[in-house]
């Protein structure tokens, strides 16, 4: 048995020998050498990028392009009053940082607190009652009932005044 593997031992050492002795690398060698006798080639530097200036959108206050726009006759234009204007020392509610087309009514509870609404739009569905705001234009809400929410906006009349525009949001229509 071990004459048998010192037969194939010597076998594979003589394949391994034959192998790697004796080859003629010389085709090879000259193609190296001419490969690097050739000039070499030239690298384009970089490109200089100019820096990012961010933008910043200014025209988020005024009217959506998507909205129709409001006409008014400037002769018959409500005038606002002294009397009629917002709360700046009251502290803001979540909901008043988004325009008020961005909510949809989508249901009603009620339980022994009250009736709320159920609005979605700012990034979820949120529960709203009488007298919470909505809106950037001072909205309150005035009644709620199970097809519709109103609400009362504060808006300035152009000319330092301030009028009350009633609206309604209604309830969202299940497709």
């Amino acid at each position: 048995m071990k004459t048998l593997r010192l037969a194939v031992s010597v076998c594979l050492l003589s394949l391994l020998q034959g192998c790697g002795s004796g080859g003629d690398f010389s085709d090879l060698q000259s193609f190296m050498d001419e490969v690097r006798a050739r000039p070499k080639g030239a690298i384009e530097p970089l490109p200089k990028f100019l820096p990012y200036e961010a933008f910043t959108y200014g025209a988020s206050s005024l009217r959506s392009p998507f909205q129709p726009p409001v006409k008014i006759d400037m002769v018959q234009r409500q005038k606002g009053s002294q009397e009629v204007k917002p709360d700046e020392a009251r502290v803001k509610q979540f909901l008043e940082g988004f325009n008020i087309e961005v909510f949809e009514m989508v249901g009603t509870l009620a339980n022994a607190n009250g009736v709320f609404a159920l609005v979605s739009g700012a990034g979820g569905v949120h529960r709203v009652k009488v007298g919470d705001y909505l809106g950037r234009n001072y909205g309150r809400i005035l009644a709620i009932d199970e097809a519709k929410i109103d609400i009362v906006e504060i808006v300035p009349d152009g000319e330092g005044g301030w009028l009350e525009r009633p609206r309604n949001i209604a309830l969202k229509e299940r497709s």
